[in-house]
């Protein structure tokens, strides 16, 4: 057994004891009128506030020990030695035990499960106001009972989470983040808001006036940044120019949402608004449904492989990288290069690959939970697909000028030998793609079941949120 699965045994065992709940327990908590067994050592050994407050003089205030034996109508209907938890919700608190106990957790809700704030049926709760709810409840708590480790891998889902979020539920995020003092966080909410386009007396009605002030900060800056790369002009044309600029760009992306592309046409041609400087279709693929990109791309306007950003991503990475099979495939009819790279020398096929390979050999990685087996598998086959035909289009092409090369100069033995290269140099790349394919087909999805059906309350919560992963990664109780 390799250290990896010993270390992987040793998580499972710590978390099959929080899932039989009363098993070997000496502790029990009640939160929201429900029991919670865990195991004092556990606690104590994995966080220093259960530690001070099952050992220390002075127990850390949320939770009060004397509170067990103390007697009074709140506490007749809880059984003797049972310690109330009022800081955090039932849920939350289980998710906080989970990662104290394997190292790993789930924050993403149980996909098509009905879910507060959230009335969409079928919702996979990936970015919707009741999964950010959820992770804004379980950064506080995991700052409250001082678990680091788990505020850190929450704010990065949230991180992940607010690219795809609503407006509100990001404002919401950047209260939070200025108030737990998370400059990561705080900066990537901050410039989405401030892309949002909303007014500022918009903003006034959600966030506090400091905190709407920092936001037209950025954007001042950011329309000085554009303008510093324009020609120069007079000061006031430039930012009236800048100005303009944005305000088309705001109409255009209010035009997609609506999935108006006849409007866009009108500013193409009587504007002259630039898609690719707007961006537009990256946008689309992010924001808008395949009808709207396909609409988009046969306008003829938008170059289908324009690299945008410092990293330079085309529109086909993006779609890689949200594993939408339908954005694939409709990028790819219009002709998206699947062997385009990156500044950084990745293709759409690297991307994919790379996920894939999270997903057969790492288990449940943060950020990932949200992607279905079957549309990676399906983007994974179309872009090899789609890479397997150009390579052998470029290896007729080169064939054939290799043949005519060698029809004008029959003496030339070299020129006749070149002929029979009928691949370029990259088909070793697609020599593997049969071998992906094999290994997404018969192990991508696979997930570990933990538990019995017949578990009992806290066994089934605990279960609801470890099936979205896969399986948990003891090496995370080493990285910290």
């Amino acid at each position: 057994m390799s250290l990896e699965d010993s270390l992987r045994s040793l998580s499972l065992d710590y978390l099959n004891l929080l899932i039989n709940g009363q098993a070997f327990s000496d502790v029990t908590f009640q939160v929201e009128g429900r029991l919670v067994h865990a195991h004092r050592c556990i606690l104590a050994a994995r966080s220093l506030f259960f530690r001070k407050f099952f050992c220390g003089p002075d127990p850390p205030p949320g939770l009060d020990p004397a509170a067990a034996s103390r007697a009074g109508a709140a506490s007749a209907a809880r059984p003797p030695g049972v310690i109330p938890v009022n800081s955090v919700g039932y849920e939350v608190f289980l998710l906080l035990l989970q990662f104290l106990y394997s190292g790993q957790v789930s924050i993403v809700p149980q996909k098509h499960e009905a879910r507060p704030n959230c009335g969409e049926r079928g919702c996979w709760h990936t970015h919707c106001t009741s999964a950010v709810d959820l992770a804004l409840d379980t950064l506080a708590a995991a700052r409250y009972f001082g678990v680091e480790q788990l505020a850190l891998l929450t704010q990065k889902q949230l991180a992940s989470m607010v690219e795809k979020a609503s407006i509100d539920d990001v404002m919401k995020v950047l209260i939070a983040s200025r108030k737990q003092e998370m400059q990561q966080l705080w900066s990537t909410c901050s410039h989405l808001v401030a892309k949002s386009g909303l007014p500022p007396e918009v903003l006034a009605k959600h966030l506090p006036i400091d905190v709407v002030a920092k936001i037209e900060e950025l954007r001042l800056k950011s329309s000085l940044a554009r303008r510093s790369m324009l020609p120069l002009r007079h000061p006031h044309q430039d930012l009236g120019a800048a100005d303009m600029e944005d305000q088309k760009i705001r109409r255009m992306r209010r035009a997609l949402d609506s999935s108006d592309v006849e409007l866009v046409k009108l500013m193409v041609m009587g504007e002259g608004l630039n898609l690719d400087e707007a961006l537009a279709l990256h946008y689309a693929v992010e924001s808008c449904s395949r009808e709207v990109v396909k609409a988009l791309l046969e306008l003829g306007a938008a170059d289908v492989n324009f690299p945008a950003g410092p990293a330079g991503k085309t529109p086909l990475h993006v779609a890689a990288e949200m594993v939408s099979p339908e954005m694939v495939a409709v990028l790819l009819d219009h002709h998206a290069d699947p062997n385009v790279r990156t500044v950084d020398g990745v293709t759409p096929l690297d991307i994919l690959r790379t996920l894939t390979s999270d997903f057969l050999f790492k288990g449940a990685v943060p950020g990932l939970t949200h992607i279905e087996p079957n549309k990676l598998r399906l983007c994974l086959e179309l872009v090899q697909s789609a890479a397997l035909v150009l390579s052998r289009e470029e290896g007729n092409n080169h064939n054939n000028n290799a043949n005519n090369s060698s029809n004008d100069n029959t003496n030339n033995p070299n020129t006749s030998a070149s002929a029979t290269a009928i691949y370029p140099p990259m088909s070793e790349a697609h020599s593997s793609s049969n071998l992906d394919s094999r290994l997404v087909y018969l192990n991508l999805g696979a997930t570990p079941q933990i538990g019995d059906d017949d578990s009992s309350s806290q066994r089934e919560a605990m279960n609801r949120h470890g099936s979205q992963g896969g399986g948990c990664d003891p090496s995370m109780l080493f990285k910290w």
